[in-house]
C-alpha cells in the first residue's frame, strides 16, 4: 500500500475508536509486528540504492506521526474514562454520616463506670508509668526483700538496673505522696503485669488502687468508701463482708468479700459454694509507707484499697473465662 493511503487509512481508523481495547487493535494494525507501517519499514532493503533514502525518510516519518496520534488517542480517552468515573462516583460531602455502631469494649466501660463512681465521690484521677523502678513498686511500699512477690516467676522485670513492669497501680500512689502534700483522695486506673495466665488470670489485666491521706480518717471511713462504692457499682444493696488479711503496705488489713452476684448468696460454682466472692484487698496505710514518703504519721492516717477490674466486669456482666476479654470475637464484643 502507498504510505499515503496508509495515513489516510490510519486517520479513518483512529476516528472510529471507542475505548482503549479499540486502540490496541489500531496500534496492532499499523505498528505491531506485521503492521502495516512496520511492513513499510522492512520493505525499504527491498528499493534500489538510489530510492532508499529518500523513502526511508517519509516512512520513518509516518510512524512518529502514527505514534503521536495514537498516544495522543490514548489521553483522550483517558481522561474521557476519568471524567466519567468521577460523574458516577462523587461524594457529597455536605450529607451528614450514619451514626456509628461501634461501642466500648467491656473492661472501658467498666474502667469508665468505676472512674465515674469514685469521682462522684470526690476522688482525683491519677496515673503513672507501666515501666516502673523497683523502688517504687517494692521498696517505698514496704515489701520486704525477699517477699515472694519480687521473684522473677512473679514479675517481669526489664533489666538489672531496677525496672520492670508494675505489679500493680500502687507506685502511683507512692509518686502522688511524694509530689502533693495531704489531705488526698485519689484513685490510680491502668494496666499491671504478672506471670500469671490460666482462666481466671491473664499476664496482663487492670487494676483500681483508690489512696486517701489525710488527718481524721480511720478504718470506718474505709469501710463506708468500699461499701457505697460496691452498692453502686452492682446497683444493688449486695452484702460486703470484711475478712482480716496481710498486706506488707497497710496495717490493718483486710480482704472484701461481696454476696455472690450469680447465686445471691445461696452457693454455686463460682463463689464454690459459701455464698461469698473476694473483690478487693485494703487496709489503713502503714506508717512507714507514709514516712518513705516523707508524711508525718502521728499527724496524718490513710487507708488504701485495690481491685481488679477484669474480676469486676467478669461478675458485672456474668463471664466466667477471663481470656474472653482479649480474644476479641466479634460473637463476645457484640453483647456490649
Amino acid at each position: 500500500m502507498h504510505l499515503k493511503g496508509i495515513e489516510e487509512e490510519l486517520h479513518r481508523d483512529l476516528s472510529e475508536v471507542k475505548s482503549l481495547s479499540d486502540l490496541q487493535q489500531v496500534k496492532a494494525k499499523y505498528l505491531g509486528k506485521k503492521g502495516l507501517i512496520t511492513q513499510a519499514v522492512a520493505g525499504i532493503k527491498d528499493l534500489p540504492p538510489e530510492e532508499r533514502r529518500e523513502y526511508g525518510s517519509r516512512v520513518n516519518r509516518l510512524k512518529e506521526y502514527a505514534e503521536q496520534l495514537i498516544n495522543q488517542k490514548e489521553e483522550e480517552l483517558n481522561r474521557e474514562d476519568i471524567q466519567r468515573q468521577l460523574s458516577q462516583e462523587w461524594l457529597d460531602l455536605s450529607i451528614p454520616l450514619e451514626p456509628l455502631q461501634g461501642t466500648h469494649h467491656p473492661i472501658t466501660q467498666t474502667l469508665r463506670r468505676i472512674k465515674n463512681i469514685f469521682v462522684s465521690m470526690g476522688f482525683s484521677i491519677m496515673e503513672g508509668p507501666e515501666v516502673e523502678l523497683e523502688e517504687y513498686n517494692f521498696d517505698m511500699l514496704n515489701i520486704p526483700k525477699d517477699h515472694p512477690a519480687r521473684d522473677m516467676q512473679d514479675t517481669f522485670y526489664v533489666n538489672k538496673k531496677g525496672y520492670l513492669l508494675r505489679t500493680h497501680t500502687s507506685p502511683v500512689q507512692i509518686r502522688t505522696m511524694l509530689s502533693y502534700k495531704p489531705p488526698i483522695y485519689m484513685v490510680a486506673p491502668g494496666r499491671v503485669y504478672r506471670r500469671d495466665d490460666d482462666p481466671t488470670h491473664s499476664p496482663m489485666f487492670h487494676q483500681v488502687e483508690g489512696l486517701v491521706v489525710d488527718t481524721e480518717v480511720g478504718f470506718g471511713h474505709m469501710k463506708y468508701t468500699i461499701e457505697t462504692f460496691l452498692k453502686e457499682f452492682f446497683e444493688v444493696d449486695v452484702p460486703v463482708r470484711f475478712r482480716a488479711s496481710y498486706f506488707p503496705f497497710t496495717e490493718p488489713s483486710a480482704e472484701v468479700d461481696i454476696g455472690c452476684v450469680i447465686c445471691r448468696g445461696e452457693g454455686c460454682r463460682v463463689c464454690k459454694q459459701t455464698g461469698w466472692l473476694e473483690v478487693m484487698g485494703c487496709g489503713m496505710v502503714h506508717p512507714v509507707v507514709l514516712e518513705n514518703c516523707g508524711i508525718d504519721p502521728e499527724f496524718y492516717r490513710g487507708f488504701a484499697f485495690g481491685m481488679g477490674v477484669e474480676r469486676l466486669a467478669m461478675l458485672y456482666f456474668g463471664i466466667d473465662n477471663i481470656k474472653l476479654f482479649f480474644e476479641n470475637h466479634m460473637r463476645f464484643l457484640r453483647q456490649f
